[in-house]
């Protein structure tokens, strides 16, 4: 029996920290870009590379608070995904469930880390995903995957049925959102956990940005998701259950990098409410992870154990989560 089965794609992350004194490279917080010169040669302070994936990321931070965790993931037989195997096993995550394509790519991306803010380029080898048997376990959370997930999303809609005490967290990758939105839609009634940003949940909800946090809830909560979280970068994170609206701030930790700070929030905020945890301290669980993975380059790096994650919210005492609830 496992506590948490991840489901999506692994890749290994390179991260390159470009120079932060060059004279060829801005932001522009506005329009959240990041912008270089045309045909300029770009210094590099550091590079690094480490496994990523939300899946990934999301089963290894809930291992090192104490779940038993497996992955359901597609590789190639190259050197990348070499490397993901001998991570994750280091870090005592089942591959069981891992699928091994012969003469396959593994996914990667292209980590550009700039003022502490980050773009990715992400490569998508072409996969056939397929649910295939699981074994026995109390969770499953579904992420990020790429062309034809629509396949495995109806037969895990099927699981589900099968299996009424599984119950279902879900984060969304990027590809999903662009190409497979009605899809999404679909699985939503079936959603214990729905961890989104606020873009994301714009979407779903079939609303703006504009839109405040608290009607982008109730619009998501109608679709089915008992439990909802939004993050909303600098502004913190929101939770909904049971009709209460909770803001966490996030600590005043230093960033050196932002990779992996949402998968650590899942993984803290998932491994509480696991943990028969409230709501209030699973919010605190997610934000103090998050901190620590944004103190490190790369996802993995700083996440944290329960006693790190005690330490920082001891740490910060009077940062607590604020019931926001509007009155009706």
């Amino acid at each position: 029996m496992f506590d948490l089965i991840t489901i999506g794609d692994a890749l290994v992350d390179i991260f390159f920290v470009l120079d932060e004194q060059t004279s060829h490279c801005h932001i522009d917080p506005e329009k959240k870009r990041i912008c270089f010169d045309y045909a300029e040669k770009m210094s590099i302070n550091q590079s690094t590379h480490d496994v990523g994936g939300n899946a990934a990321n999301v089963a290894v931070g809930a291992r090192k608070l104490g779940l038993k965790t497996s992955i359901l993931t597609e590789i190639g037989d190259d050197i990348n995904g070499q490397v993901i195997l001998e991570a994750l096993k280091k870090k005592n995550v089942d591959l069981s469930l891992v699928h091994i394509h012969k003469e396959q790519e593994t996914r990667y991306s292209v980590v550009l880390n700039y003022g502490s803010e980050r773009t990715i380029l992400s490569y998508h080898a072409k996969r056939t995903y397929a649910l295939g048997t699981l074994p026995d376990t109390k969770w499953i959370y579904y992420t990020s995957l790429g062309a034809s997930f629509e396949t495995l999303q109806k037969q895990l809609v099927t699981y589900l049925k099968a299996h009424p005490d599984v119950q279902l967290a879900m984060n969304p990758g990027s590809y999903q959102f662009a190409h497979g939105l009605e899809s999404i839609q679909h699985i939503l009634p079936r959603v214990a956990v729905l961890m989104v940003n606020k873009e994301e949940a714009a979407k779903l909800a079939g609303s703006t940005n504009r839109t405040s946090i608290q009607t982008l809830l109730m619009s998501l909560h109608a679709k089915g998701p008992k439990t909802i979280v939004i993050t909303d970068g600098v502004q913190g994170a929101y939770g909904s259950q049971a009709g209460s609206v909770l803001h966490m701030p996030p600590y005043p930790i230093e960033a050196k990098a932002k990779t992996g700070a949402g998968d650590a929030f899942t993984s803290g905020f998932l491994a509480a409410l696991m943990q028969k945890k409230s709501l209030e301290e699973a919010m605190q669980w997610g934000t103090a992870n998050a901190g620590g993975v944004i103190q490190k380059f790369g996802a993995q790096e700083g996440l944290l154990n329960k006693k790190g994650i005690q330490t920082i919210i001891d740490t910060y005492p009077d940062i607590l989560p604020r019931n926001i609830t509007k009155k009706r």
